[in-house]
């Protein structure tokens, strides 16, 4: 972003303090961040107020500041940075944002879902930026603040701007959705992420079907075929992908292993190649294909964008372990719909004898936390031989197991050191671990200490 001062100030009531004709290149919240003539946004918490920490942004690069109309100004700052008032800072931000898309003009492509928004936001990018100059949605700013931070750190330029938006209760999509106007929407999939707050899949799928809010007229939406909850939805406005055959774009799955998974859509003789594991992770590309074609990417410039895939971290990243063992990182967080999907994806791996899955608390699943931890040890495999559970919820997952006398080596642990421990002794070149809990486990610190060095 690069725009003249007058733009900013268009959106307060009145400027007070130091002005002069010059150009603002960052909007930003973070008063420890270091920016070029940067216009701050002091946003007014329940724990704190950034109004308190106008002196480190200008040490770091603020010209001017959104000033909420109410606060005082410091009086020794007004020769330093442009005051622009405004009722409410937060507001005020969002309205910019708003402000700047009409500007720019880009084809906006928003991505909800409760697993795998960041996977298919990496995948509609690098389709895309084959044929588009295109700005993403960087690590997790999907909310009422970071969305309008993401559409002010677009270039100019931008043409295509993809968004993802995340969501805990209902009318934050839909907040979303109506600011950002989107040409076309994704929604992943229907987990049960958020049954603490939502209380039922019925209800995520109606706060997720919120995007369409925004949606522009003739603006196209793209579903999970393989969803009930979704199933009515199809008209000529919305398209379906997945695995049912009743899907209008229906995918057929040819082969997966390590390094890559191939696939075909309907009756076309195209074979797609995704060096990602996980079969889920091949609907995900399929939006990313579909949407591409819609907007006229070359069937090579496809082929090339999954061939040059870059994921956010922790989204089943492969890792060579000690003993040539091969570690399957998706620690980022879980859902049991994620979990489900990932335990899928160690089955597929047919060239490792000895399948390892280590599991961990889930959280935010409300009243029915317990029954759905024990849900997910439906799901493990008999072609996975050994599971390691820690902590309280995850250890659910164990007694489950045992409790329906599954083949496999069941182990739980409360603490993760004690899991290390267990695990690196099972290390060997036929071996596959795959590590999945919710953020806050951090089960990540496991696969540091058995990555080879």
């Amino acid at each position: 972003m690069k725009q003249q001062l007058a733009f900013f100030e268009s959106i307060g009531e009145s400027v007070v303090g130091k002005r002069k004709n010059q150009f603002i290149e960052k909007a930003f919240t973070n008063s420890k961040e270091r920016v070029n003539n940067g216009l701050f946004i002091p946003i007014q918490g329940e724990r704190f107020d950034g109004h308190d920490f106008i002196e480190e942004a200008i040490e770091n690069g603020a010209v001017a500041t959104y000033w909420q109309k109410d606060k005082q100004i410091p009086e020794h700052l007004q020769n330093k940075i442009t005051f622009i008032l405004v009722p409410n800072t937060l507001n005020a931000l969002q309205k910019t944002a708003e402000q700047f898309l009409a500007t720019v003009q880009p084809t906006v492509i928003a991505i909800t879902g409760s697993n795998g928004k960041t996977t298919t936001k990496d995948l509609v990018s690098s389709l895309l930026s084959s044929t588009f100059r295109t700005y993403k949605t960087q690590g997790n700013l999907n909310n009422h603040i970071g969305m309008p931070l993401t559409i002010l750190s677009m270039d100019e330029s931008c043409e295509v701007l993809i968004l993802e938006m995340g969501m805990n209760h209902f009318g934050e999509i839909s907040f979303l959705s109506r600011l950002a106007k989107p040409h076309f929407a994704i929604i992943t999939n229907i987990g049960d992420s958020h049954l603490e707050q939502l209380r039922t899949r019925e209800n995520i799928a109606k706060a997720k079907l919120e995007i369409r809010d925004g949606l522009v007229d003739d603006g196209t939406l793209f579903i999970d075929g393989d969803e009930p909850l979704l199933e009515t939805m199809e008209n000529r406005h919305v398209i379906s992908c997945g695995f049912n055959e009743h899907s209008y774009v229906n995918i057929t799955l040819l082969s997966s292993n390590e390094h890559k998974q191939t696939f075909r859509l309907n009756d076309e003789r195209t074979t797609y190649k995704l060096p990602l594991l996980g079969k889920h992770n091949v609907k995900n590309a399929v939006y990313a294909i579909v949407l591409a074609k819609h907007l006229g990417v070359t069937e090579s410039n496809v082929q090339k964008g999954l061939e040059n895939i870059q994921l956010t971290g922790m989204r089943l990243q492969r890792e060579r372990g000690k003993q040539g063992s091969l570690l399957i990182n998706d620690a980022y967080n879980a859902s049991p719909t994620s979990m489900i999907a990932a335990l899928q994806s160690l089955s597929l791996l047919h060239d490792y004898p000895s399948k390892i899955a280590v599991l961990g608390d889930m959280y935010e699943l409300g009243e029915k936390e317990k029954s759905l931890h024990e849900k997910v040890a439906n799901y493990v495999g008999d072609d996975i031989d050994t599971v390691i559970c820690i902590g309280e919820k995850g250890s659910w997952i164990g007694e489950a197991l045992l409790a329906r006398n599954w083949s496999g080596h069941v182990y739980i642990y409360d603490s993760k050191d004690a899991a290390t421990t267990r695990l690196e002794s099972m290390l060997t070149a036929e071996t596959v671990v795959l590590f999945k809990a919710s953020r806050g486990m951090q089960l990540e610190s496991i696969v540091e200490n058995l990555v080879c060095r």
